[in-house]
């Protein structure tokens, strides 16, 4: 599968507020400042980011290696308005999961502002509607309530519990299908 590239200038996904679009090598400094936040490290995990040159390698090894074997993979959130990056949002195949997981993040500055919900919501119906996708997750730390509230608002109900590798913290599984 390959990722479905926009044109120039057209968003891969786009809301009222805001654009997702597949992130680039050019992206490095915007992963460097959302990867090394305090809540990042705390909720989703140190990714070892610090630099640029670390970031190109998450890059190359995270979202730009999921487009090419997936289509699909984490995207960058950018307001409309002002063409900054806020965040980022999209989906993940995990080789844990039997499904396709729901991700994001956003900077502290465009948190509580519904940007999270509204790029989740559209990542939600881009998988279903476009990808053809009848089932997606999301995995979330208990303690993650803002990112519980946001599963919840875009219609993911909880299934239970997982733990992605043995001797990890226990997840909360959320899923969506398809109506």
């Amino acid at each position: 599968m390959t990722i479905l590239q926009p044109a120039t200038g057209t968003p891969l996904i786009a809301t009222a507020r805001l654009r997702l679009d597949p992130f680039t090598a050019d992206d490095a400094p915007f992963i460097v400042a959302l990867l090394t936040d305090h809540d990042w490290l705390r909720y989703i995990g140190d990714r070892g980011v610090r630099t640029e040159e670390e970031a190109r390698g998450y890059l190359a090894a995270g979202p730009l290696a999921s487009y090419a074997t997936h289509g699909f993979g984490l995207y960058r959130v950018t307001r409309r308005d002002t063409g900054v990056p806020i965040g980022m949002c999209g989906l993940l195949r995990r080789e844990t999961l039997r499904d396709v997981d729901l991700g994001f993040a956003f900077l502290p500055a465009y948190r509580g502002q519904g940007y999270a919900r509204e790029a989740a919501a559209a990542t939600v119906a881009y998988a279903h509607g476009t990808l053809g996708l009848t089932r997606i997750v999301a995995i979330v730390s208990p303690a993650n309530a803002a990112s519980i509230r946001v599963l919840e608002a875009v219609g993911m109900g909880r299934e239970g519990t997982v733990q992605l590798t043995t001797g990890a913290d226990a997840l909360l599984l959320y899923s969506t299908t398809s109506s």
